[in-house]
């Protein structure tokens, strides 16, 4: 199971500059992935109790791109029925041109009413929006140029670049029924949020039922209590079958420290964060 981390991009009051050296440090420690989390115009203030998102993630992991060399970049999720996939598409191809093999994109259909009226965008549609885009996204990943035929959206003329020299890898996250059919069709990866270890369990039966099983599967997890058994959280995952384990260290205070412990195994394992 490879550990990965969910950055603290909750507050403008953190200068961009030490989120990006949290991630210098979350790729020393050996983690895998650091995601980004997103919301364009929340009704309420940012911050970890329910929004967080502050920074636009695909602009600040271009700047984790020169940062880092080796660890992935990924948003979790990026609300795509919130924005034009085409513009999307473009700002992912760049991303991984910046850091080739190390993009992957995680959407979701987002989840507040009140955003979605604030910046015009259609509530009630979004799952569709979603699920367009991904297909959109897949033909302009490989194929670049028109035509381009969808449900939702389509183009006769037209060329993408820079298509992006490796696969983009897409992950899908919720833990509704819709959003494991949503995973099983169209997505490389899932990742729940909110979940038991034995809830995610079942759900990884049912997104293997809908036909996923070729999805790589984890989950996000809030460690910001050091005294809660480190090796038991990693083992209770692992026995649930989670391929990933994506983990927010709680507020920005003591962020890095928390992270640095979660990563250190027991005496007589070897040191690193993949168990």
């Amino acid at each position: 199971m490879r550990l990965e981390v969910v950055l603290p991009n909750e507050s403008a009051a953190v200068a961009p500059e030490r989120i990006a050296e949290l991630a210098v440090s979350a790729e020393r420690l050996g983690y895998d992935t650091v995601w980004l989390p997103d919301h364009v115009l929340p009704p309420e203030p940012y911050g970890p109790e329910r929004y967080g998102g502050v920074y636009e993630p695909l602009t600040m992991l271009s700047y984790v791109a020169a940062r880092t060399t080796r660890i992935r970049l990924g948003t979790s999720v990026l609300a795509m029925p919130m924005r034009n996939p085409f513009v999307v598409a473009k700002q992912v191809a760049t991303l991984s041109r910046l850091a080739p093999g190390r993009v992957v994109l995680g959407v979701g259909i987002g989840w507040d009413a009140v955003e979605f009226a604030s910046v015009g965008a259609d509530f009630a549609g979004r799952a569709a929006y979603t699920e367009g885009a991904i297909t959109l996204l897949r033909h302009l990943f490989t194929t670049g140029s028109g035509p381009f035929s969808g449900e939702r959206f389509g183009f006769h003329r037209g060329v993408f670049e820079p298509v992006p020299a490796d696969q983009v890898p897409i992950m899908v996250g919720g833990v509704s029924d819709a959003a494991l059919r949503r995973a099983a069709r169209l997505a490389d990866e899932w990742q729940a949020v909110g979940l038991t270890a034995a809830n995610f369990a079942e759900r990884v039966s049912r997104l293997r039922a809908y036909g996923g099983q070729g999805v790589i599967v984890g989950s996000r997890i809030e460690w910001a209590d050091e005294h809660r058994d480190r090796t038991a959280e990693v083992a209770s995952w692992q026995a649930a079958g989670a391929d990933r384990l994506a983990v927010w260290f709680g507020a920005f205070e003591g962020f890095e420290h928390r992270m640095s412990a979660f990563a250190r195994r027991p005496p007589d394992r070897h040191p690193g964060p993949v168990p």
